[in-house]
């Protein structure tokens, strides 16, 4: 495994990391604690130290599943990732809550959930400027940071274009962007990624598998379950993206590399990302998603450590 400098909290992170949305019950099945369990342990045994949430991945149910982990592990082997701003209501149902006393509120369940002191990267969960522009929010974070319960904040950008939030990092004192980023979205880099340069902002590239259409899985006309988030996704637009995988797996992808590994590499080898947080259904999963460190090779401007 290999591991970057996050932006500037000093935290070394594993360039893969594992994404927990789907522990929340919206990815087609749900997870029981031996299934986290298994999962998180694999990860562990590979050197990713990684784990990103969120309060409304279920009901705190991915957050209470990981907590119940952390509390017959290690905590400090780990760094926890997770957000605020929405409740969860039911499968695909949420409503905004960006208000101070309200995110104070969910920090503390969050910490409940995950069975921890302190969480080390809280980010503002893909909401509006206008709740990102309160400066009540950031003053009760900071207080919070005071308090001991948040080490850094992050900022979860919504659009991933949204040059404003990122604009704006180091005025409230987010040190990380997280965004949607993978080969078959390249926005971020137009006018994020220069931004999140400049202002040393660590940078957590979610959905690197372009919703697992880039694991090379999937055909066009590939038709998704009901309580799968995908089934959501507009039928002509998923057509079109399988497609265009087909090609970039012809014509990119070289003989013999599996189509997972080399997107999440392909991520990687941008000089802002610093770490993919692709999620994984199953301990296989996971060691798949590993192997992309070791197509990354050259030298990169956040390259930390190696764990032999």
């Amino acid at each position: 495994m290999k591991y970057r400098r996050l932006g500037s909290t000093g935290l070394d992170v594993s360039v893969i990391g594992i994404g927990t949305w789907q522990f929340g019950g919206e990815w087609g099945r749900e997870y029981t604690q031996a299934e986290a369990d298994a999962i998180l342990d694999k990860g562990h045994e590979l050197g990713i130290n990684l784990i990103d949430t969120a309060e409304c991945y279920g009901d705190h149910l991915s957050e209470r599943l990981i907590g119940d982990y952390l509390s017959r592990r290690n905590r400090e082997d780990w760094v926890i990732a997770t957000k605020f701003g929405h409740h969860f209501h039911d499968l695909f149902t949420r409503t905004d809550s960006f208000d101070a006393a309200g995110v104070v509120a969910q920090l503390d369940a969050s910490l409940k959930a995950l069975r921890i002191e302190y969480i080390d990267l809280y980010q503002f969960h893909s909401g509006p400027d206008a709740a990102f522009d309160n400066d009540e929010l950031w003053t009760a974070l900071d207080k919070q940071i005071e308090a001991g319960k948040i080490r850094f904040l992050g900022t979860s950008i919504g659009s991933n274009d949204n040059l404003h939030q990122t604009e704006a990092s180091t005025r409230v004192g987010s040190r990380a962007i997280q965004v949607v980023y993978n080969r078959l979205d390249r926005m971020p880099e137009e006018r994020v990624f220069p931004s999140c340069e400049k202002q040393n902002l660590g940078v957590l590239a979610r959905v690197p598998l372009a919703s697992g259409y880039l694991s090379g899985k999937y055909k066009p006309g590939a038709v998704f379950a009901g309580n799968d988030v995908r089934h959501r996704h507009d039928a002509e637009a998923t057509r079109q993206k399988l497609e265009e995988v087909e090609r970039i797996r012809k014509e990119e992808v070289p003989e013999g590399v599996d189509m997972a590994s080399w997107a999440l590499a392909w991520c990687l080898k941008h000089p802002a990302v610093t770490t993919v947080i692709p999620g994984c259904k199953d301990p296989a999963q996971v060691e798949s998603n590993a192997r992309a460190a070791e197509l990354v090779s050259e030298p990169h401007p956040q390259d930390s450590r190696v764990n032999q």
